[in-house]
């Protein structure tokens, strides 16, 4: 499964549009908000608000660019190939999304590096470290839905898919505009997206303040969700291919 593992993480390293849209566009987006003046309230707040944003974003993006491959992996025969080999079902969903949990790191640091020595964000070494294993662990859930929607769909329909479904959940989640602008009845639908649940863990920390348990049970929820969709979608996937 090791193995496995390394030669995906090595074909999503080897990706240009990982590098461009899942590093560099989130970093550009949180210079955008908050050195022109795009983003409202105290500065300060502003910067760190926003940097966890981002991060949370630029974080969606790779997990959702992870399952996109998927469709055209299908098409060529690598899933028939995969079920030649000795890794269950199981082993082959968890290597993608452990090679999503991984890819999604240079992501979340680019954008925090960005935010302590762009916009000179200080915070305690403890917020530092809990934001990066926050926003990394909570990456999980939707690197579940990107490949669910790799093994039902086909190429072109999954990236798009993946795409649209990403834009939704940031724009809904919050981390675009935050969610207290929102009225009301959209701001009640915000609060039980993953996407809502997964900022906050982060957004509490970085203002010394304690993750509610309500939404790391409403992102256990989602995880499961997603979870039991993403190896359906493999094992029906691996019967059709």
């Amino acid at each position: 499964m090791l193995g496995y593992i390394r030669l995906e993480l090595i074909r999503t390293m080897r990706d240009g549009g990982y590098i461009v849209f899942g590093v560099a566009t989130p970093v550009v987006m949180y210079l955008v908000f908050t050195n022109l003046g795009l983003a409202g309230g105290d500065k300060h707040h502003a910067a760190i608000f926003v940097m966890v944003s981002m991060a949370a974003y630029g974080a969606l993006g790779c997990a959702f660019n992870n399952g996109s491959g998927i469709a055209e992996d299908r098409e060529a025969g690598w899933l028939r190939q995969l079920r030649l080999t000795p890794l269950t079902s199981l082993q082959v969903v968890a290597g993608k999304v452990v090679t999503g949990v991984v890819g999604v790191v240079p992501s979340i640091v680019a954008v925090l590096l960005t935010g302590a020595l762009v916009n000179h964000v200080t915070l305690s070494a403890g917020q530092w470290l809990s934001m990066v294993c926050l926003l990394w662990a909570g990456t999980v859930p939707f690197s579940l839905l990107g490949l669910g929607n790799g093994y039902r769909l086909t190429g072109q329909t999954a990236g798009m898919a993946n795409i649209a479904t990403m834009l939704t959940l940031a724009i809904v989640g919050g981390l675009w505009v935050p969610v207290d602008g929102f009225p009301t009845w959209l701001r009640r639908i915000a609060e039980w997206t993953p996407s809502n649940s997964y900022a906050s863990l982060s957004w509490h920390v970085a203002f010394g303040q304690t993750p509610a348990v309500r939404e790391v049970a409403v992102l256990a929820g989602w995880l499961a969700v997603f979870g039991a969709y993403a190896l359906y979608g493999y094992r029906r996937a691996g019967r059709t291919a």
